[in-house]
């Protein structure tokens, strides 16, 4: 398999990858807030296991949407590649936002403070993902035109 150089659309796709994968697992387990908090109930912290787990793979796939190369892609299918790549990492931070929505529910357990201190992350990441996307599918496109005159 063959990977792609530096770019900066892929090193912040990147990042947003490793955030997504790595960030999410510091914040749920070296903390007493989620999985360490003893108030809360085995069927939650079940919850909390499985959204460390979902964001561990959509980070891991996330980084290898984003390098994955097949030199028999067009230019036009590498672009969805980079596609795929933006919204398997993109994943975690809206459904993180949409929980928000659920009735009774918090972004933070009382005993930790009041707030949403996600929603900076959440815009943070996301907006890092869409200039990862937007940059990268922009230099796959001007590559194909500026080597074969057309986007295949």
């Amino acid at each position: 398999m063959q990977f792609h150089s530096l770019s900066l659309g892929r090193i912040l796709l990147s990042l947003s990858s490793l955030g997504t994968a790595v960030g999410a697992f510091l914040a749920d387990v070296v903390t007493d807030t989620h999985i360490f908090n003893p108030r809360w109930t085995p069927h939650a912290k079940f919850h909390g296991g499985q959204t460390i787990a979902m964001s561990v793979v959509l980070g891991l796939m996330g980084l290898y949407l984003t390098w994955r190369r097949d030199p028999r892609c067009s230019a036009r299918e590498q672009r969805q590649v980079l596609w795929d790549a933006f919204c398997v990492t993109s994943i975690y931070w809206v459904t993180q936002f949409a929980a928000g929505f659920v009735p009774g529910a918090l972004a933070t357990d009382p005993e930790f403070g009041e707030g949403n201190p996600q929603k900076y992350l959440q815009v943070g990441f996301l907006a890092m993902n869409a200039l990862g996307y937007w940059y990268e599918a922009g230099q796959v496109k001007a590559g194909a035109e500026a080597g074969r005159g057309k986007d295949e």
